[in-house]
Parts: C-alpha cells; sequence; structure tokens
C-alpha cells in the first residue's frame, strides 16, 4: 500500500536524484520531483525548488513527510541555506531526513559535515549516504568525462591511491531503502563497489572496455587545485584538490558491506559500469 505522504526529491533530475525518483515510484510511493526549473518527471508532481529561494521552500515541502537531500552544487558553506531549510521541513511535518554526503566528509567536517552533524538533533528519522567517488565521473559533462573524450587523459593528484568507486545506481537504492523502510538506519552509511582501484587501473579498465587508450597523468596538490580554480572558487578548488591528496595517502582505500546489507545485493563492479555507460 502507497504512503498517502509524499517523498520531496531534491535535485530530482540529477545523477542520484533522478534515479532515487524513479526507485520510488517503481515501489508506488508519491514523489515530489524538485528542481530550480520544476521540469516535468513522468508520474511525480515536478515542484520548483531553489536553495538560494527561501520563498520556494514552503510549496516544495507541501504534502511531504520525508525528503531526501543533495546539497547545493558548488558551496563551500551549504549549512547556511540548508540548516534553515531543514528547520522549516521539521516544522512543516517532515519526519524522515536522507542526506547525500561523501566518504570524504565526517560529521563535523567541512561544508555538508556540518549539515550532517546537526541532522540527528532535527529529525526522529534520518541517514547520511557517504558514498565514495561515483563512478558517474567518468561519464557526460564531468570534467573526468570531458579530459578522456577530448583528450584519452584523466588528471588526478591521487598518485597511486585506491578508490571504492561506487555506481549511482546503488547509492539510489540505498536511499530508496533509507527513505522507505520501516526502521530509518539512523546512522551514516559509507558506500563503496565491491573493489578498489587506482587511477592507473581506471584508465586501463576504460582502455580494455572501449578500445580507446586512456591514460591517468599525474599531477601535484597545486596543479590541480590551479586546474579547478581556473572554473571554480578556490576555496572549493583547495578543498577538491585536497580529497585528492587524501586519496593517494589512502583515505579512500576501503569497501564497505552497506550496499548489499540494505539493498539485499552486491554493488555493481566499475567494468561492468564502462560497459554499460561508457563504451
Amino acid at each position: 500500500m502507497s504512503d498517502p505522504r509524499a517523498t520531496l526529491v531534491i535535485g530530482a533530475t540529477g545523477t542520484t536524484g533522478r534515479r532515487v525518483t524513479a526507485g520510488l515510484l517503481a515501489e508506488g510511493r508519491r514523489v515530489r520531483a524538485a528542481g530550480r526549473t520544476a521540469a516535468p518527471v513522468e508520474g511525480a508532481q515536478a515542484v520548483r525548488f531553489d536553495w538560494n529561494e527561501p520563498a520556494t521552500w514552503g510549496a516544495a515541502l507541501d504534502g511531504a513527510d520525508r525528503v531526501y537531500l543533495v546539497p547545493p552544487v558548488g558551496s563551500s558553506d551549504p549549512a547556511a541555506v540548508m540548516l534553515p531549510f531543514l528547520r522549516q521541513a521539521r516544522a512543516a511535518g517532515v519526519r524522515r531526513a536522507v542526506l547525500l554526503s561523501s566518504s570524504a566528509i565526517p560529521a563535523g567536517g567541512p561544508a555538508v559535515g556540518q549539515v550532517h552533524q546537526a541532522l540527528p538533533g532535527l529529525f526522529g528519522e534520518w541517514a547520511v549516504l557517504r558514498p565514495s567517488w561515483f563512478m558517474q565521473n567518468f561519464t557526460g559533462a564531468a570534467p573526468h568525462a570531458r579530459g578522456i573524450r577530448d583528450e584519452g587523459v584523466i588528471r588526478t593528484a591521487s598518485g597511486d591511491g585506491r578508490v571504492g568507486f561506487v555506481d549511482a545506481r546503488d547509492i539510489a537504492a540505498v536511499a530508496v531503502r533509507a527513505l522507505t523502510d520501516g526502521r530509518a538506519p539512523d546512522t551514516d552509511l559509507i558506500l563503496t563497489g565491491p573493489q578498489t582501484l587506482s587511477y592507473d587501473e581506471v584508465a586501463a579498465i576504460i582502455t580494455e572496455v572501449t578500445g580507446r587508450p586512456v591514460v591517468h597523468r599525474h599531477l601535484t596538490f597545486e596543479q590541480l587545485r590551479d586546474r579547478w580554480a581556473a572554473e571554480i572558487p578556490l576555496e572549493f578548488a583547495t578543498m577538491l584538490a585536497g580529497m585528492d591528496r587524501a586519496i593517494a595517502e589512502g583515505a579512500e582505500d576501503r569497501t564497505s558491506d552497506a550496499v548489499e546489507r540494505l539493498t539485499g545485493r552486491a554493488p555493481g563492479t566499475f567494468r561492468a559500469f564502462v560497459e554499460r555507460e561508457v563504451a
């Protein structure tokens, strides 16, 4: 039996949001698909939502008792807008919140880590998804994807560090369970694929599967920071380059069983992802 209340999915046309929306609809859930343009989403109710326009928040929350939270893109201080929204959501009757964060950012850490820290005190039912690097970073308009298409090059400051790359389909599947299961996780969940890979290995797999040579070019922290700073604010560029440096130091060299534990199936491999979405 479907829930008479709705789930508000913020960023409903984004990498994880559109998959979360599809998963909720497949289970017969009512979905309010939120985005800056209120783009139509088949089966869902499209609503306009902009983190930087509080006037859009109330209408988006109308009728929702749970919310999937994707932080504002490119913000170095998402808590400044997210915490006022979450207080308004609680007052409007939202009782469960699932936040998309990052494996690199703990509770109380920079950026969305401040929202993570506040979430348990705001909602009785909650979860924080902390995925490792997305496999989808190698497709679409993502910088690595552009580098692969334009030059056959992946540039990082990660050295030989390893990453448990995770498919956005698996992140979304966990989000659906966290939003709909009778009992919320009430914890943070590190989400990874089934293995860790270095970027050299990533380049080799893409080369093998696609037949197009791809190489990993090793940059220094400073070189990567400066490349990012040409496109985004320096503070955010420094944070992103610092994440690569942390990979080089082993921070992402881990796997977890969270995807299988919550969804009942093993997470997808990077090779299967490349065969499906890159080749």
